[in-house]
């Protein structure tokens, strides 16, 4: 085995997403993305021949006090899906040989495989991607699909038809109005948005990878969704609604065309993403009203490499988020 830095589009997105539920975080072209908000990027991966069995794209982030820390969202992968004790020791040695290499404090990540083999002690932190999420089956037929919907769904679905909301596929032209619909929604539920240029940066990823969709009446879009494909699902990343003309259930519309479009395209899964009845019980009841079934993933761990600078950082972010 060896370790090789990756630099085959193909090959790293014919492994990422060969992946049941494939991670598009993972992706070749969302790590371009991170290149442009982040700026510094590493795909390596481990070989044997000409096989990968392992690979893990990391992204430096940037701490105050001029420290930093690599993030590997949903990965490392591996063959399988499960974890491999030669490849991963390979791997987390070669991710340990660059932190030293860069001055990083810590890996952070959120593992898809057990991390109860996981022979390096572990931090667990609080989530950057949900640790709870929904994905539909695909496999289903349209007619089971809507069977097994919340029945209230189902009449929403219905009645957004009935009312004549159309769905239609846009693209980087019209940022402005997906911008005006997501601050919108921010300040509706008080979450908060990335920066706008995140957003414009991630639309350029627009193609078969990235869509944009938005729900429109009478020629007034009142929702746009941004949705990920890749692999074997298609991911609902990040949407926002309008606060006008809320009785035509527009988002239920939105999702059930994005649905069949999935499903139409032969992809298997359909991803709605975090779910958490505590923190969002209303976004969450919608999701859950489309029939998914929920996964649960372990959450998010740092691997600390530098103890007394991390202890700091602990220390300031508990005196920050206590304001």
């Amino acid at each position: 085995m060896q370790i090789i830095n990756i630099t085959d589009k193909k090959q790293l997105d014919d492994f990422v997403g060969a992946e049941s539920m494939s991670q598009f975080l993972q992706s070749w072209q969302w790590g371009e993305f991170q290149k442009q908000v982040s700026g510094v990027i590493w795909r390596i991966g481990v070989v044997e021949g000409k096989e990968l069995l392992a690979s893990a794209k990391l992204v430096k982030k940037q701490l105050p006090m001029g420290r930093s820390y690599f993030y590997c969202g949903r990965g490392p992968i591996f063959k399988g899906g499960a974890w491999n004790d030669e490849a991963g020791s390979r791997l987390f040695k070669e991710i340990e040989r660059l932190a030293l290499e860069e001055s990083i404090m810590f890996l952070r990540f959120d593992p898809l495989f057990s991390v109860a083999k996981f022979k390096y002690p572990l931090v667990k932190t609080i989530d950057v991607q949900p640790s709870k999420t929904a994905v539909l089956d695909l496999s289903l037929s349209e007619d089971d699909i809507l069977k097994n919907m919340h029945q209230k769904t189902r009449y929403n679905i219905k009645l957004a038809e009935k009312k004549g909301v159309k769905i239609v596929e846009s693209g980087a032209e019209r940022f402005e109005e997906f911008w005006e619909l997501m601050a919108s929604t921010s300040d509706r539920d008080e979450f908060n948005l990335h920066g706008r240029s995140y957003y414009k940066e991630m639309l350029k990823l627009e193609g078969s990878f990235l869509k944009l969709f938005f729900a429109e009446y009478r020629g007034k879009p009142l929702v746009a969704n941004l949705v990920v494909f890749f692999g074997d699902t298609v991911t609902y990343v990040h949407g926002g609604s309008s606060n006008e003309n809320r009785e035509v259930m527009a988002p239920y519309a939105l999702q059930w065309q994005t649905i069949k479009f999935a499903k139409k395209m032969n992809y298997n899964y359909y991803d709605f993403h975090g779910v958490d009845e505590a923190k969002w019980p209303g976004v969450t009841r919608f999701k859950l009203g489309f029939g998914p079934k929920q996964v649960d993933y372990q959450g998010t761990f740092d691997l600390v490499y530098d103890q007394s600078w991390y202890s700091i950082y602990k220390m300031v972010r508990k005196v920050r988020r206590s304001f």
